[in-house]
């Protein structure tokens, strides 16, 4: 569908409901919860960056459930629209990790060699 080949503000929730799927979801608030997470992951990221204090269980937490309620491909998008270019060196690691994307999509990426330990740790 046309309307959804670039996300924006306009469109972004649009998006996102409707891929959504979360079979025991009772209400519109658990849906917002959800879509918080994508805030809640780049405050992460930024606090890495920052500080250099890397909260991976708590990423991958986050990543997983948005992955699961939203799918691969949706998850996927959401995420390159709400995140900033300088993420992507930590979350392209995760991603690997997950098995979401391959090594291949963000091949200009340098992954982050610390959070690729940690995650080797995992």
């Amino acid at each position: 569908m046309k309307l959804f080949e670039t996300l924006n503000e306009d469109v972004f929730t649009l998006f996102a409901a409707r891929h959504y799927y979360s079979p025991t979801c009772i209400d519109a608030e658990e849906f917002y919860e959800d879509l918080k997470r994508f805030k809640y992951i780049k405050r992460l990221l930024n606090r890495y960056l920052d500080n250099g204090k890397l909260s991976e269980r708590l990423i991958m937490n986050h990543l997983v459930i948005i992955f699961n309620v939203f799918g691969h491909d949706a998850g996927l998008k959401m995420l390159e629209y709400k995140l900033e270019p300088r993420h992507w060196t930590v979350v392209k690691p995760f991603l690997i990790y997950l098995k979401v994307q391959l090594n291949t999509k963000y091949s200009n990426v340098i992954s982050d060699k610390n959070v690729v330990d940690q995650l080797r740790n995992f």
